[in-house]
């Protein structure tokens, strides 16, 4: 069982790793997620069945463990202090790379619901193609695509209705 372990650590540390490195932008943080998920994957492995691959099933517990983790850090963060607002004429994706604007849209975000939440998350801060987001999901890419779709618009709506 040790060996077989370390074989997989071996093998899967580096993607895992890469992963979670795409969803955090933090490599502490990506470090301390993916030896959260090796540790939880040990205590689990016998539960994993083969019905996906190993990759899929590691990176499935990162995710898991990373919104996990921000939950966490969204409980322990003040908010109160600040107040964003969307600026007139912006597109979507230039009100993404402002960080405070960003803060907003995480927020909204956390107002959405399941599966929209986590394929945008996926999509657009872990930087995921639509194939692998699908294969996440157990899904087809056309699922994913429309999926992330309506979740755009649907914060977008949010945003928007902040604003008024």
């Amino acid at each position: 069982m040790t060996t077989d372990f370390e074989q997989m650590y071996a093998e899967y540390f580096q993607p895992v790793y890469t992963f979670v490195l795409s969803l955090s932008q933090d490599a502490a943080v990506a470090e301390e997620i993916t030896q959260d998920t090796f540790f939880k994957a040990m205590k689990k492995i016998d539960s994993f069945r083969g019905e996906c691959k190993m990759s899929v099933w590691l990176c499935q517990i990162a995710k898991n463990s990373y919104f996990s983790y921000l939950d966490k850090q969204k409980r322990q963060a003040p908010t109160n202090e600040l107040d964003y607002s969307v600026h007139a004429g912006e597109t979507f994706e230039a009100t993404l790379a402002d960080k405070e604007q960003a803060f907003r849209i995480h927020q909204a975000l956390h107002r959405l619901g399941e599966p929209y939440k986590e394929v945008f998350t996926l999509r657009v801060f872990g930087e995921l193609p639509f194939a692998q987001i699908s294969l996440l999901f157990g899904k087809t890419e056309t699922w994913a695509r429309v999926t992330f779709h309506r979740a755009k618009h649907q914060l977008i709506a949010k945003l928007e209705e902040e604003q008024t």
